[in-house]
């Protein structure tokens, strides 16, 4: 297992097309504490995700933040990512890890008991639960919110790290470290916050001042 905080992961956001400003909110983040991000492009062209990418680890490795690249192994690989995130649909994991190698960093969402299970036998380095609360950000292929309960359920199961992921903010992301969450992955609660390096610094608080207090 690769030794990665998991605190507080920005996924960034495809809403944002703009080169300058996207690059803009991800610095912000970076500045505001985020410890893990996470390049999820649904729209763009393989060249034109290649080329966010490039730029974005550019930025994370300027403050030593790793990268994942959301689904797309082939643009991991091309950039030497730190790692991938997958989906149920997506390449099988064990597939994955062999293109990808021992060294470098698995996350796969899992949405209920039985694919908790299963990822304790696989090989990846965290598991992305989603959705915990209702998200506008993503509305395909979403499953029920699993809410506290169901964070509660899934952490007595597994044995890898939990990032939970959907509908996540500031009201919100104490209850979750509270009750065993390793980390938080936002998108709107930085990138459409006004200010998102603050948005990213008072997450980083809450997480923090949540977890010395459990």
């Amino acid at each position: 297992m690769k030794a990665t905080d998991w605190s507080l992961m920005f996924v960034t956001d495809d809403r944002i097309t703009e080169d300058l400003p996207f690059l803009d909110v991800l610095e912000a983040s970076l500045k505001g504490g985020v410890t893990v991000v996470q390049l999820r492009e649904k729209s763009l062209s393989t060249h034109r995700f290649y080329q966010r990418a490039v730029a974005a680890k550019q930025l994370c490795d300027t403050y030593r933040v790793p990268l994942l690249i959301n689904d797309r192994v082939d643009i991991a690989l091309a950039i030497d990512a730190a790692g991938i995130h997958i989906g149920q649909s997506d390449l099988p994991v064990s597939v994955s890890r062999q293109l990808l190698g021992e060294h470098k960093i698995i996350g796969w969402s899992v949405s209920n008991a039985d694919q908790a299970m299963e990822a304790n036998k696989l090989e990846v380095d965290y598991i992305g639960l989603s959705p915990v609360f209702a998200t506008a950000t993503k509305t395909k292929d979403l499953d029920p919110p699993l809410g506290i309960e169901g964070l509660k359920e899934l952490k007595a199961i597994s044995n890898r790290p939990i990032v939970c992921i959907g509908g996540i903010n500031e009201a919100n992301a104490a209850s979750l470290i509270q009750n065993g969450s390793d980390g938080l992955a936002v998108v709107s609660a930085i990138s459409q916050a006004k200010d998102p390096e603050k948005a990213a610094k008072k997450l980083t608080e809450i997480i923090l001042h949540n977890r010395t207090n459990t």
